[in-house]
């Protein structure tokens, strides 16, 4: 059934793959990003069940706008698909508070503003779905990760916590942590890399720079097949709450989830005994 979708960071990378299979599939499709020429250059030019419109995901401003050119073209929104985000790469020490808060406000706060704007027209259909891009450094923490790996671990608590908000008028939500893909996160543009600002570290930043740099277009996951999987998953009568996307990242969960299990039973015979004891009192 053919659904109105807005999918924000739709110029370049797996925004541009999922507006474009959204399309394909027959849905009226919102694409949005910073520059809505290039959007629009991108998808192939002006069509009849393609609205491109600018929004700048930090910008509630934007996020709203954006909303409202939606329901005045299309009448409705089904779908959110929260797909912007960069990484500032780097160890803690040589990442800026600045460039901390920045990571933050992009990959957290700018879903959320774009989410605020959107739940109005969500609650009053009862009905529709909001599907958050994390990433598999959202529940498992990477050396070199620390702003990227705060900011999606933010993602998950908001994304798990406002599922409970937003049941009971019939809006589902479903947060994405993907393993490596072939998108253009790792691309300058995408990826703010650090410079080596402190001795400890310099060595080991020249090299990760230098690995990560040479992954770039030769991550195993296909980001067309991730796109149809996200549209599969926004087809769902009970759409799932968390989707793990990719065969490196479903490895890596597993062993963390052991990780965790194993970390609580560990935890057991001190924490596990720690309430009061009213017999002392």
């Amino acid at each position: 059934m053919s659904k109105v979708i807005l999918v924000t960071g739709a110029g370049r990378g797996l925004g541009t793959d999922i507006a474009r299979e959204a399309l394909v599939a027959g849905h009226q499709v919102i694409a949005t990003g910073r520059r809505p020429e290039e959007v629009e250059k991108t998808l192939g030019g002006p069509q009849d069940n393609l609205l491109v419109t600018k929004l700048d995901i930090t910008s509630l401003d934007d996020a709203e706008a954006a909303a409202q050119a939606a329901v005045d073209r299309f009448g409705r929104i089904d779908v959110l698909i929260n797909n912007a985000g960069n990484f500032f790469a780097g160890y803690f020490e040589e990442i800026t508070p600045d460039q901390m808060r920045r990571q933050i406000e992009t990959n957290l706060f700018g879903p959320m503003n774009v989410t605020r704007a959107v739940l109005p027209i969500l609650r009053k259909q009862r009905a529709g779905h909001i599907i958050t891009l994390s990433s598999s450094a959202g529940l498992i923490g990477q050396e070199f990760c620390v702003a990227y790996a705060a900011s999606k671990f933010g993602v998950e608590g908001w994304m798990e916590s406002l599922r409970y908000d937003i049941e009971p008028y019939n809006i589902h939500t479903t947060v994405v942590e993907p393993g490596f893909f072939r998108t253009e996160l790792l691309v300058d543009g995408s990826t703010i890399w650090p410079e080596p600002t402190i001795d400890d570290y310099a060595q080991r930043t020249t090299a990760t720079v230098a690995a990560w740099k040479s992954m770039n277009g030769q991550q195993t996951g296909d980001p067309a097949k991730l796109a149809r999987a996200l549209l599969a998953i926004a087809g769902q009568s009970k759409p799932l709450q968390r989707f793990i996307a990719g065969a490196d990242a479903i490895e890596g969960v597993t062993a963390k989830a052991n990780e965790l299990l194993a970390q609580a039973d560990a935890s057991r015979e001190l924490g596990g005994n720690l309430g009061y004891d009213d017999t002392n009192t």
